[in-house]
């Protein structure tokens, strides 16, 4: 079994004339929300064996503090290639992923991720996919499920839906 965890970035600052889109960094919001879903990842035993992670600092920031709650989190691969990406390239990425990981974490951004996961998921809570095929949110986590023995053979419609959550959703639920 291979499993795979979503996270796009969580709430960063607005744009700046001036500014390179991949230099923004969290905001307040972002940095609170970032911290909590890394105690949720710590709370419910997800936690990584790889990390794929978008250059831009946002990405960098929300890894760093979901590290942090996370205790001894594997290094992360900091990987260009997943800014602006289209979800084949994340799947082309996915697909290279050392054997050896069997659930790698995969830091990003929509559309992309967004894409990707709504490519992947062919089962799970019916709610929660109607929820993500509607939205994927800054901070939003998706965890699925692969009954495959390598990364390579992930594949479109293959994977199965183990939940998805969001900041907001954290603030109405009493786990």
């Amino acid at each position: 079994m291979r499993r795979l965890i979503l996270l796009r970035h969580a709430k960063a600052d607005p744009p700046v004339s001036g500014t390179s889109d991949h230099a923004r960094r969290l905001n307040p919001r972002g940095i609170v929300a970032a911290d909590r879903i890394g105690a949720y990842m710590a709370k419910h035993h997800l936690v990584p064996d790889g990390v794929l992670c978008s250059t831009a600092q946002r990405t960098r920031d929300t890894w760093a503090r979901v590290a942090q709650q996370l205790g001894a989190p594997p290094a992360a691969t900091f990987e260009r290639r997943i800014y602006d990406a289209p979800p084949e390239r994340l799947l082309a990425l996915l697909q290279d992923a050392p054997a050896e990981a069997h659930a790698v974490l995969v830091v990003g951004h929509n559309p992309g991720l967004h894409q990707l996961a709504i490519l992947l998921i062919a089962a799970g809570d019916v709610e929660q996919r109607e929820r993500l095929r509607e939205k994927l949110p800054t901070g939003g986590l998706v965890v699925i499920d692969f009954a495959v023995d390598g990364w390579d053979e992930v594949h479109h419609d293959g994977g199965r839906l183990d939940r998805f959550v969001s900041p907001r959703s954290l603030d109405d639920a009493t786990d």
